[in-house]
């Protein structure tokens, strides 16, 4: 009786091997092409980009010279290269306030239920964002032109540029416009995210609130806004780290013009790799690493926000 048991389980341990190993080859066979595009086209070019880095290369020839860490430096000494810097971080910091206080103050006006037509009001914020970013640059080429565009049509009607203003001509409104249009593009992502958020505040809390005789101020800054601290922390880098990705959109809306005052970074490298007279893929994959290791700090500064919050709502 012992060896029949013995040999049933044998038989059957054996069948239950094959079948895990049948399904870890279709796993794998299923897993291959995500596997080999990634490689392909993530690992590749972010390896690739730290090797060509170290030499000199124009990217069509065959040779490429071995020159060290020189493009590092020839790139940390150029006042472009930091213009750019300078140009992208004050992007983020003009996008991400507006685009955060300002999805956060309409996600609360659409969040009542007492909102006419809120679901249309959602839906007409959510557009742009399903919009390409490409295109929403070239169309954005026309929406200010000074002559005939429609914003430069309006302030001329009621007075107040009688001369029109030439928005993405000018150094010093091409920024703030290409930030503005930034944050109308992506104001329907954001602003799910802070829909999201309030769905997590108990309506009892605020009918307890209201009760007790609070006004929509009083409510709004002792009720929503502490509540939704974890919540403001992630959606503010979260949109930090989309505000990185601003290449499209400034490429095609003033191609980092005029005087490379809405050169960012990425537009930088790009202007060095194919852009340029005489390319230097050698240099703009530099400053493309340069640029990998701010986004590299960027995401510790995430990840450490992140266990602060977790920290504090844990003691709360």
């Amino acid at each position: 009786m012992t060896v029949s048991a013995a040999g049933a389980t044998a038989s059957t341990a054996l069948p239950r091997g094959r079948g895990n190993g049948r399904t870890s080859l279709w796993v794998w066979l299923f897993l291959a092409p995500t596997v080999v595009l990634y490689g392909v086209f993530t690992l590749y070019p972010i390896v690739g980009s730290y090797v060509y880095s170290l030499t000199d290369w124009n990217g069509f020839d065959a040779e490429r010279s071995f020159i060290g860490f020189l493009n590092y430096q020839e790139v940390l000494a150029d006042p472009q290269f930091w213009n750019s810097f300078t140009v992208t971080v004050t992007f983020i910091a003009g996008a991400v306030p507006l685009q955060v206080i300002l999805t956060l103050l309409v996600a609360i006006v659409l969040n009542s239920p007492r909102m006419p037509l809120r679901r249309l009001f959602r839906t007409a914020l959510f557009l742009p964002v399903v919009t390409t970013t490409a295109i929403v640059g070239v169309v954005m080429q026309f929406v200010f032109d000074p002559a005939s565009g429609p914003v430069n049509l309006a302030l001329r009607e009621i007075g107040l540029a009688p001369d029109g203003i030439d928005f993405l001509g000018q150094s010093s409104t091409s920024l703030g416009t290409a930030i503005a249009v930034y944050v109308w593009k992506w104001f329907g992502i954001t602003l799910v995210y802070w829909l999201a958020a309030l769905q997590t505040v108990p309506d009892d809390v605020y009918e307890a609130a209201r009760i007790d005789g609070a006004g929509a101020l009083r409510i709004l800054r002792h009720i929503t806004v502490p509540l939704l601290k974890p919540f403001l922390v992630i959606i503010t880098l979260l949109s930090v780290e989309a505000s990185l990705q601003v290449f499209d959109l400034v490429l095609t809306m003033t191609n980092g013009g005029p005087f490379f005052s809405t050169e960012v970074i990425e537009v930088y490298i790009y202007r060095w790799a194919f852009a340029s007279t005489i390319p230097r893929l050698g240099y703009a994959s530099a400053a493309a690493v340069l640029f990998g290791l701010f986004v590299c700090l960027v995401g510790a500064l995430q990840l450490l926000a992140v266990r602060a919050t977790r920290r504090g709502g844990g003691r709360g």
